[in-house]
């Protein structure tokens, strides 16, 4: 039986969302011969170590436990190690990533800014005694060498220890080589900025000067005595960080790569592999033009390999631009009304899959990640399944209904399947059979040959989850009710998006429901709709809200008002709540459609977005200065956003960390005082030293029973209290 002190709520925080003790970020080796992974011991354990699979021996070992290393002692982290952890919404401890050289047989990675490495064949794991506080360590190719950041300076050591050695070093303050800049980690998907050839010989350097980037001072106002954080911070309009790029030898010797940074200026992506030159993806500052470049690592020149235009904007994915190993570029584009991956000049998959990312390149095929396309959609409904693709067709890797991604290497897949009929995720390693001709399936077809044990907690919680479509747009949704709803009363509803662009929320997978499960117990029928802009149906899709997010608003309306169709729905009582973009969409909902939404509870919104940073909000609503109008309809806090609709002012709880240096805590502020001027209510609820994440046991439990009795206040519920547990 579940007491007080393991509700769920408290669990789910204690347990990161029922995701600790799960293994994660996979290596293979070339070879076949192992997988390597972190995980923790167990599903409360915040604390990672890195293992080795041994697919011959078909036994697990750790290869560095974080503990042993560090002889108990507690982990600190510096600033920039945890600005990189912000930025990638890491919220684990220990060894939360590590890099291997080619043969996959050397790791390295970080603990305390100190660097360590482990012989992934021993097992053995050591200090190197370097220059620090060390930050992302990536051994060479061939083992011999381990370079990483330190002070900015990008440094690198022999794997045995000797030779720690600067190759580039800041001129002055505000320069960094080797680390990816704000809106590259944050928006790009980049968090690197170095890559080593696979010659070992040298490197790519990214070199990011801040100094023209606006600063923002980050305080916590509950500790006045501190000092606040001093932080570069791009705001829409504003200047961005200036990146450029160095071929740097071990030596120390640089040559710098030169393309048309005044038109392309940002460095979206690079690829060094053996197939080809070092391949870049630069785009244009609105992202409507990107070029793919070849570069000459000797006398850094660039040339074009392909170049892409797009009236809207262009996307960025996961795992290209690419060669394949016979040297053709690897992309994945918009083309015909459909996300295709293409191979060369060849376009090989359609409209019948809408391409998410590319999980490897071999000789024989594309391994990519995809959703059904614009006329499958419906059937598949909130699933992502892995594909092999090549010239003689689309073969689908993963077969039962879910969210499923994948790495291989060596003729070994590791498979990661979510699926709603039960918790977590599921980690197969498969081998492939014996290839019949060249590029056809396996005649034997995939053999699981291990699987990869989860230590994650069992929620305890099943969610009661239909997935279906609303309104003429077929909107994706999700439709929860509680556990023992009989079905013969209409129910209050809480709406639950995100709703923005790259969140998607409906999807066939069990944990993603669980927060919505524990809402509708509570006695809330809960609707989460995936309107335009969020991914995974089409380009034209998630384009939809290019000049204007109010369309998410529109979205979430009807396709509450079809799904009252056949759903017991409450229309009277109607609240709605989201984080980040979901926040915004919430507070955008009761002050511009009072007529629907009776609450709602707005976390960490951006109310406006002349606030938010360069990279995100000029792609979707441009240039605030020529481009004034999109911003002003699009927020909260200008005349467009606080304009009086006719009936009543609803009542909303705004949720801020003041800590937050991705949605600034000004958003709130500004928000809050918008509506004290206007006369409308509303409760802020700030979060002392909280960052855009909420790691912390004890608010993430709060803040969700605290949602709870806001809820049943505003719409005047059976006033139950979902109260907080004792302390133990």
């Amino acid at each position: 039986m579940t007491t007080e002190a393991d509700s769920f709520p408290r669990r789910h925080a204690r347990t990161q969302r029922f995701t600790l003790g799960a293994p994660r970020s996979f290596t293979v080796a070339p070879d076949g011969s192992r997988v390597v992974f972190l995980r923790s011991s167990s599903g409360t354990d915040r604390a990672n170590a890195l293992w080795v699979l041994d697919l011959a021996e078909g036994g697990e070992r750790v290869a560095a436990d974080p503990r042993v290393l560090l002889g108990g002692a507690e982990e600190h982290l510096p600033p920039e190690e945890r600005a990189r952890r912000e930025r990638s919404r890491e919220g684990g401890a220990g060894i939360v990533g590590y890099a291997a050289d080619a043969a996959v047989e050397l790791a390295a990675f970080a603990l305390s800014g100190r660097l360590f490495t482990a012989e992934l064949r021993a097992g053995t794991a050591r200090e190197l005694p370097v220059a620090g506080p060390v930050i992302d360590p990536r051994p060479s190719p061939d083992g011999r060498h381990v370079a990483y950041v330190a002070q900015g300076a990008l440094r690198v050591v022999g794997a045995e220890g000797g030779g720690d050695r600067a190759l580039a070093v800041p001129e002055a303050e505000g320069v960094a080589y080797g680390l990816a800049e704000f809106v590259a980690a944050e928006e790009m998907g980049r968090t690197r900025g170095f890559w080593w050839a696979p010659e070992s010989d040298r490197l790519l350097v990214a070199r990011a000067d801040d100094t023209p980037v606006r600063r923002w001072w980050i305080s916590d106002p509950a500790h006045p005595e501190r000092d606040p954080h001093h932080m570069p911070y791009p705001a829409a309009g504003t200047p961005n960080a200036d990146v450029r790029l160095f071929v740097v030898g071990l030596d120390g010797a640089r040559t710098e790569v030169v393309w048309d940074r005044d038109r392309y200026p940002y460095l979206a992506r690079v690829h060094w592999s053996a197939a080809g030159a070092p391949l870049l993806l630069v785009q244009s500052r609105d992202q409507r033009g990107q070029l793919f470049l070849a570069v000459d690592p000797e006398s850094g020149t660039t040339r074009m390999v392909h170049a892409d235009e797009d009236p809207i904007w262009l996307e960025l994915f996961a795992g290209v631009p690419c060669w394949s190993p016979s040297g053709r570029l690897v992309r994945i584009a918009d083309e015909g009304g459909a996300r295709v991956l293409a191979v060369g000049d060849r376009p090989l998959t359609g409209a019948q899959l809408h391409v998410r990312a590319v999980l490897d390149v071999s000789d024989d095929d594309v391994l990519i990640s995809a959703s059904a396309g614009e006329e499958a959609a419906e059937a598949e409904t909130g699933e992502v399944h892995v594909y092999r693709v090549n010239e003689l067709g689309v073969e689908r890797l993963s077969r039962e209904p879910g969210v499923h991604s994948a790495v291989r290497a060596g003729g070994v897949t590791v498979l990661v399947s979510a699926a709603l009929g039960r918790p977590g995720a599921r980690v197969e390693v498969l081998r492939e059979g014996d290839r019949g001709e060249r590029g056809a399936p396996p005649a034997g077809g995939w053999r699981r040959v291990a699987v990869i044990p989860s230590y994650a907690e069992d929620p305890g919680l099943s969610p009661r989850v239909r997935l279906t479509q609303g309104g003429a747009r077929r909107i994706p949704c999700a439709v929860l009710m509680p556990t023992d709803y009989p079905g013969d009363t209409p129910l209050p509803v809480l709406m639950d998006p995100y709703g923005g662009p790259h969140g998607q929320r409906v999807v066939a997978a069990h944990n993603a429901h669980l927060t919505s499960q524990w809402f509708a117990d509570q006695g809330f029928a809960v609707v989460v709709a995936d309107g335009r802009g969020t991914p995974g149906r089409s380009p034209a899709w998630e384009k939809a809200v290019h000049r204007d997010f109010t369309v998410s608003l529109d979205d979430q309306i009807e396709a509450l008002q079809d799904l009252a169709k056949s759903h017991p729905l409450d229309l009277s009582r109607v609240a709605i709540r989201g984080w980040s973009y979901g926040g915004y969409l919430a507070a955008l909902a009761v002050l511009r459609r009072p007529d629907v939404f009776h609450a709602g509870i707005a976390g960490a919104p951006v109310t406006d977005w002349r606030l938010y940073d360069t990279h995100y909000t000029e792609r979707y609503l441009g240039d605030p200065v020529a481009d004034p109008a999109s911003y002003a309809h699009s927020s909260l806090v200008t005349d467009d956003g606080l304009a009086a609709p006719a009936g009543p002012h609803r009542p909303l709880m705004i949720v801020h960390g003041t800590a937050d240096d991705n949605v600034v805590f000004a958003h709130s502020l500004r928000l809050s005082s918008a509506l004290l001027a206007a006369g409308r209510p509303h409760e802020v609820l700030p979060l002392s030293g909280v960052t855009h994440m909420t790691p912390q046991e004890q608010v993430a439990e709060n803040l969700l029973l605290l949602q709870v009795d806001f809820l049943k206040r505003a719409l005047a519920l059976d006033h139950t209290s979902a109260k907080a547990p004792e302390s133990r």
